[in-house]
């Protein structure tokens, strides 16, 4: 009895101590990423501002893809592993992102001239280039990080993350403020800089569980590559799912609808905070919990997604209201015409915690096969229901695109995770609502302790 009560402190302490370290870590980068793209968007031009939307929705999608291949499969097995196993998986994951950071330095080099030539802006070709150091530095960077998330440590991973981020916005708002010229090549370079920092940052915190083998095991390689390709694709598919719309507004409409189109992303982007701060705390102990049953994987499922509904709900109603203020604060007067596309995407909102968590769910049961197919299949829809809906309706036709893809993603998955583990979408709700309750009554409770107190001191 004292055991299992034991045991329940650790799991409360361990959600709320990581997930308040999470939570700080994507609330601040986010932070940092957001004032300074207001910056930006005051002080570049709309064209610079749609050169640097497609830059970024490439280099998202590469490093998405990057840590797709390396972090859930090194995770998994290492979070279980024995001291024999867990140094030859570190140095096979090591070794594995080596090799795939060489494979995107050559994919950059050959891509960077002909994608600067279709978009007409010569600047990209530098920008991809510059881009190789960044991603060569990120090589100790997810090392260190992922190995500290699979010994369930997230200090160092919130503190390398905060100067990651902060170097850019540093330099960002210095510049702004004195008046000196902001170049993008020069954004490229300081992030390269961050990383450096945040890798040094970040080695302090996991030096204790760094543990490497002499001998490279190439069983193990293969074995992190064959579950990690899944997860990669599926990274992949999904950030050409959530990219396609920007990529094909400033392919079909050009650069200046691509800027409009991607201030009201960026801002639906930020709703998704609480989303991914969730699965990146819950993936470890999903991994564990699987020896449970499916009992306690449908109970974490429902409960994650009713948590993060809690937060978000409140939040899509509130910038669904205020859009044109929203827009109007963070892009500036010249981007109102976003307000009405950001309405629209908010919605992406309420479907995006059931998709993530799905594929958190398959991940860390060792089913990445099932979650790489059906965001596949996703990422191919939402890429031909963009070109329809852009060709007939402009730039709300890629909205809307995105918006009906995820409505049709989601009554699928949904389908395969009642059939499967006896997941109910409205369980989720339920715990929604419940958590609502439980604050409410938490409030009315400190106000009528704040009453007593006043009438008797």
């Amino acid at each position: 009895m004292i055991k299992d009560l034991k045991q329940v402190t650790n799991e409360k302490s361990y959600w709320i101590r990581s997930g308040t370290l999470t939570l700080l870590e994507r609330f601040s980068t986010q932070a940092f990423s957001l004032v300074s793209i207001m910056i930006l968007f005051r002080v570049l031009s709309k064209e610079d501002m749609g050169v640097f939307a497609i830059f970024s929705s490439i280099f998202t999608i590469l490093e998405v893809g990057k840590s797709g291949l390396l972090q859930n499969a090194f995770v998994k097995y290492l979070t279980t592993a024995n001291d024999s196993d867990y140094k030859k998986i570190s140095t096979a994951s090591l070794v594995l992102n080596i090799l795939t950071t060489g494979f995107i330095v050559i994919v950059l080099l050959l891509i960077a001239k002909p994608i600067s030539l279709k978009y007409d802006a010569l600047t990209l070709k530098e920008l991809l280039e510059l881009y190789c150091w960044n991603t060569i530095a990120l090589i100790p960077f997810l090392q260190f990080t992922f190995t500290q998330q699979a010994n369930l440590d997230f200090r160092g991973i919130f503190w390398s993350n905060f100067w990651r981020y902060g170097i850019y916005f540093l330099y960002i708002v210095i510049f702004f403020i004195i008046g000196w010229t902001i170049r993008l090549t020069d954004i490229v370079i300081i992030r390269a800089v961050g990383i450096v920092i945040g890798s040094i940052i970040a080695y302090f915190y996991a030096k204790p569980f760094l543990k490497f083998d002499l001998t490279i095991s190439w069983k193990w390689v293969a074995e992190l590559f064959h579950y990690g390709k899944y997860v990669m694709g599926t990274n992949l598919s999904t950030m050409i799912y959530k990219g396609t719309d920007r990529i094909m507004v400033g392919d079909m409409l050009g650069k200046i609808p691509a800027a409009l189109y991607n201030s009201a992303i960026m801002i639906t982007n930020l709703s998704e905070t609480p989303t991914f701060s969730v699965a990146a705390v819950l993936f470890p102990q999903s991994a564990r919990k699987i020896k449970e049953g499916t009992q306690a994987i449908k109970l974490l499922y429902e409960k994650a997604v009713g948590a993060i509904l809690a937060v978000l709900l409140p939040a899509i109603f509130f910038v669904i209201v205020a859009a044109e203020w929203i827009v109007w604060i963070i892009s500036g007067p010249e981007y109102l015409e976003a307000s009405n596309i950001l309405r629209l995407t908010m919605f992406y909102g309420i479907f995006i915690p059931f998709a993530v968590q799905f594929g958190t769910v398959l991940d860390s049961i060792g089913k990445p096969k099932i979650n790489f197919m059906f965001t596949v299949v996703s990422a191919i829809l939402n890429i031909i229901l963009n070109y329809f809906f852009i060709l007939y309706y402009g730039i709300m036709g890629a909205a809307w695109a995105t918006l009906v893809t995820y409505i049709i993603a989601f009554v699928f998955m949904q389908w395969y995770l009642h059939k499967h583990y006896d997941i109910q979408v409205l369980k989720a709700f339920h715990y929604t609502f419940d958590f609502y309750k439980q604050f409410f009554a938490f409030l009315k409770k400190k106000w009528n302790e704040d009453k007593i107190y006043k009438t008797n001191p």
